[in-house]
């Protein structure tokens, strides 16, 4: 018994420090840094404005506007992007949705700009309504954890 209750301990344990770091992990604010200049640094280009339908599912209908940033790398001048979904409510980065799809086989984050809770619901649902894809959403935060820490 006493050696089974120690490893139900350790397990305990990792997972409460599994746990902790995943956490810290929505709450990176170095992460939200980057984030900020990549958008600061591009120009926003609506793909759909919201009401739009899907350009192969007509019955999937964007909740929000849906585009992407478009910026310049200096040093080859190709262009790199993201993609983003749109709220009313300026251009604020608020957080990433990550969706995995097991018909296309990928795996896709899309930035939410400028949105409120009602909007972000809007999205996830838009995302997860097949049973192919689901979506996660990572929101922003201020903290900065000891794993994000450089020199």
């Amino acid at each position: 018994f006493t050696y089974f209750a120690s490893h139900v301990i350790l397990y305990m344990k990792i997972c409460k420090k599994q746990e902790g770091i995943m956490k810290e992990f929505q709450n990176n604010a170095y992460f939200w840094q980057k984030i900020d200049t990549l958008c600061l640094s591009g120009d926003y280009i609506e793909s759909y404005k919201a009401g739009d339908t899907h350009p192969i599912r007509s019955d999937l209908v964007y909740p929000l506007s849906y585009g992407y940033y478009k910026a310049c790398n200096n040093e080859n001048e190709a262009e790199i992007g993201f993609h983003c979904f749109k709220g009313e409510h300026g251009y604020d980065p608020v957080g990433i949705v990550v969706s995995a799809d097991i018909l296309h086989k990928d795996i896709e984050a899309k930035l939410l700009i400028g949105v409120n809770d009602e909007e972000i619901e809007k999205v996830l649902l838009f995302l997860n309504q097949s049973s192919f894809q689901k979506t996660i959403y990572i929101g922003r935060g201020n903290d900065i954890p000891y794993w994000a820490q450089s020199e």
